[in-house]
């Protein structure tokens, strides 16, 4: 049985269709990363997950049950089976690091200050950052920084499921191969399936087990992230090796 189970899955704005029938699979422990340009649904694929937006059409399963349509009390419940980075890390910047990390420990369970700190704590020695570092604020970090916090509070109640949004997203290449090892440890230390969304190859061939190419609302193409180089669907080339002229045409206005 899978993890995560995807069939059939729509949704649009308007006229905008994003989503158009969408199948996907991710296994137990599996990290799957999911690829494409910019508007091509990635997000909103999450978002439905996440139960953020309401599908139009389809079935999302958890563990085998359906998530699709659940009351505020089922979702609330779902969700702490779920960890997320979000892309610009989203830290509260009133309250200090440690808090930042303990939030859903402390906001979502209830749990005592004192042993959710402790957790905060250890969670930020996992990231390769030491204590000094939990008595400041997000202001006072680097974007790295503050990236390894948000992926210290994605681990902080070891989900069973962790979702990464553009994990990479406005970092230097090193910092970026610093925050996929992290992520590929972080994921294997606490057990959890991962589903990451990201257009940096570099990052998807580091974490992913498997890899998924969405387009146009549907996934085009999927195998282990040691095949992507040998596709031999030209959607996946054109974007892997990011050539402008391919299938995939970019809406370029002009005078």
């Amino acid at each position: 049985m899978s993890k995560i189970e995807i069939r059939g899955l729509k949704k649009s704005f308007g006229r905008k269709v994003v989503l158009d029938g969408l199948d996907l699979d991710v296994a137990e422990r599996e990290s799957l990363v999911v690829i494409g340009g910019s508007g091509t649904g990635k997000s909103v694929m999450l978002k439905c997950i996440l139960g953020l937006l309401e599908p139009d059409a389809g079935s999302i399963k958890i563990d085998g049950r359906e998530v699709v349509g659940l009351s505020s009390r089922e979702r609330e419940k779902l969700m702490q089976k779920f960890g997320m980075l979000f892309q610009g890390g989203a830290l509260f910047d009133s309250i200090r690091i440690w808090e930042n990390v303990a939030f859903g420990l402390i906001q979502g369970r209830g749990m005592d200050r004192k042993a959710a700190k402790e957790i905060a704590l250890s969670k930020l020695r996992a990231v390769g950052l030491g204590p000094e570092v939990a008595e400041l604020r997000p202001s006072e970090l680097s974007g790295g920084m503050q990236k390894r916090v948000a992926l210290a509070r994605a681990i902080a109640a070891e989900p069973e499921i962790i979702f990464f949004d553009e994990p990479t997203t406005g970092l230097d290449p090193i910092m970026s191969d610093v925050i996929n090892d992290l992520i590929v440890k972080c994921v294997r230390e606490v057990g959890a399936t991962a589903v990451s969304i990201t257009h940096d190859m570099a990052s998807a061939r580091k974490i992913a087990d498997r890899i998924a190419m969405l387009h146009r609302g549907r996934i085009i193409w999927q195998g282990p992230a040691a095949e992507i180089d040998s596709s031999g669907n030209p959607y996946v080339e054109q974007f892997v090796h990011g050539h402008a002229e391919g299938p995939i045409q970019m809406e370029v206005r002009t005078r």
